[in-house]
């Protein structure tokens, strides 16, 4: 079964469609979506590496944009954005946040945007506590922009190799994958 996944992801990355459902993804991980953009852009930079900075900035515009529609969730959907920050784990996340803000100002969005804390949480909590949007989305620009370029060139300078690793180990990585996944959630209910 895992191998049919993998199979598939990889599949994915290569139609002619990949683009557009890496803009698609992008937007809905920055706003609402729980799954993170990497599940698609890793398979697409390691299928076509060539192509990976134009991948980046595809991933950057769109989580820019979906950051902006998380944002306007937050500042004109009160209600929805709260509701969105409980259903992923933060009901106070709002006082949280606003003390972040309060304390460290954009560093909060500078920072969690290059963590794989779910950006979602920043751009809705960003709305929510009426933080500057201009800066907002200079941050986001920034932040986002630096990770997935810098992804970018880490998998295209390493990528190919690291994948023969992990083709021939997939369980094993798989493994180590889930528990990467499950503990930066865990940490994120620490936080």
């Amino acid at each position: 079964m895992l191998r049919k996944m993998y199979d598939w992801v990889f599949t994915l990355a290569r139609s002619p469609h990949a683009e557009k459902a890496l803009a698609a993804v992008s937007v809905a991980e920055a706003s609402i979506f729980p799954i993170p953009i990497e599940v698609m852009l890793a398979p697409m930079i390691l299928s076509r590496p060539e192509r990976a900075y134009r991948f980046a900035a595809i991933a950057s515009i769109g989580s820019v944009i979906g950051g902006v529609l998380g944002y306007l969730i937050g500042f004109y959907l009160t209600d929805l954005g709260q509701g969105l920050m409980r259903l992923l784990g933060h009901a106070d996340g709002l006082a949280e946040f606003q003390h972040w803000y309060d304390r460290f100002g954009v560093w909060v969005i500078l920072i969690k945007g290059l963590t794989p804390i779910p950006y979602k949480l920043v751009t809705i909590a960003s709305g929510l506590a009426h933080f500057n949007f201009g800066i907002f989305v200079l941050a986001s620009v920034v932040t986002r922009s630096a990770r997935f370029f810098m992804e970018a060139w880490v998998l295209k300078t390493w990528g190919p190799a690291m994948l023969e690793v992990v083709e021939r180990r997939l369980a094993l990585w798989s493994v180590v994958g889930l528990v990467v996944f499950i503990g930066g959630f865990a940490a994120l209910k620490l936080l």
